[in-house]
């Protein structure tokens, strides 16, 4: 199995550089192959623009998917697109590594979305969801929070982590992955600012990386999340017949 990991933040010694080396060393000990896409390291750029494209379909109004869509036809797809591109189809399981910022993924991690999952090259209006171009390949998130798990649960002051996530996931999802639950290390503090005692701070990071290094080693058992697909809709709408139909 090869694994692209792509690792959102700047922190060269943060608990999600930890996780990242770990996940490696962990697969790569299973005899797996490993390949990071550092994003900030990369220098990736995350804000879709005209200027990403001097070959323009319309120099008149920029249109994104539009200028993707002409760009991959051409064979002229920017740079770092292209990188990104090439590392997700090598990779049989993506795990996208990330702090949660805002309710969210990084920006940076969410330009990697609107940048890399290119119109016209990737998807298509006809080639998503369970007929994407990903299928029969797996992804999934790797996720730190700040605050503990409690707070995360469905009454919890920071929100369900399952809603936060569900667009992430989706979009994930939209791209034809079977997408594996995500694996959340909770109550996360950079450079242990939250931990009265550095052996507490240790403590946690052991424990996390335990954890993580676990389910990675059985991460061959692990089933996707059920999504509905093509077959299970009716003009968009789930089906009315469908046993996962909310009655009103």
């Amino acid at each position: 199995m090869h694994t692209l990991i792509v690792h959102a933040h700047p922190g060269t010694r943060s608990f999600n550089a930890t996780l990242t080396a770990t996940a490696r060393q962990t697969l790569e000990a299973g005899g797996h192959t490993v390949e990071i896409s550092d994003l900030y390291a990369d220098g990736f750029d995350p804000v879709e623009g005209p200027h990403h494209y001097p070959d323009r379909a319309d120099e008149h109004r920029f249109a994104p998917l539009t200028e993707q869509r002409h760009a991959s036809e051409l064979g002229q797809l920017p740079g770092d697109v292209a990188r990104e591109i090439d590392r997700l189809e090598r990779a049989d399981l993506v795990i996208l590594q990330f702090p949660l910022w805002w309710h969210a993924q990084p920006a940076i991690l969410k330009g990697w979305f609107d940048r890399v999952f290119v119109y016209g090259g990737l998807y298509t209006g006809s080639r998503r969801y369970d007929a994407g171009h990903f299928r029969g390949r797996r992804a999934m998130l790797s996720v730190t929070t700040g605050g503990p798990r409690r707070s995360f649960l469905p009454y919890g002051r920071g929100g369900p982590i399952e809603r936060l996530l569900w667009p992430i996931n989706y979009s994930l999802y939209y791209m034809g992955f079977d997408v594996l639950a995500p694996h959340l290390a909770y109550g996360v503090q950079g450079a242990g600012i939250a931990y009265r005692e550095a052996q507490d701070f240790e403590r946690h990071l052991a424990h996390v990386r335990h954890a993580w290094a676990e389910r990675l080693r059985h991460i061959d058992d692990d089933r996707p999340i059920p999504f509905t697909g093509w077959d299970d809709w009716d003009d968009g709408v789930l089906a009315a017949n469908h046993p996962q139909r909310w009655a009103s």
